[in-house]
């Protein structure tokens, strides 16, 4: 679900759904619940919401909770897919 929002914060939660494989009510608990723990902060744009995934923290499995949501991030998808910031209601000169 983070490696979905980090490649498209403006994901709808269809979508999201799709590509993991769960229900659409699945995908709406597991956001909630990662809000809930800090992971991931929501902000509506227009009728849209935009996910913003804090990548400093760490991992709760005890397993990895020597690892960051970055350091999880950089090795299954590297730099070549992240999002970049959101370019609505910039004004180029």
């Amino acid at each position: 679900m983070l490696l979905c929002l980090v490649e498209n914060p403006e994901a709808r939660m269809r979508e999201v759904a799709v590509r993991v494989g769960i229900t659409e009510r699945a995908v709406q608990r597991i956001v909630a619940e990662l809000e809930e723990a800090g992971y991931l902060s929501r902000m509506r744009e227009g009728r849209a919401n935009r996910y913003i995934v804090h990548e400093d923290l760490f991992l709760r499995h005890p397993v990895e909770s020597h690892c960051t949501i970055a350091e999880l991030i950089e090795m299954v998808i590297g730099t070549r897919r992240r999002a970049e910031p959101s370019r609505k209601g910039v004004r180029r000169a």
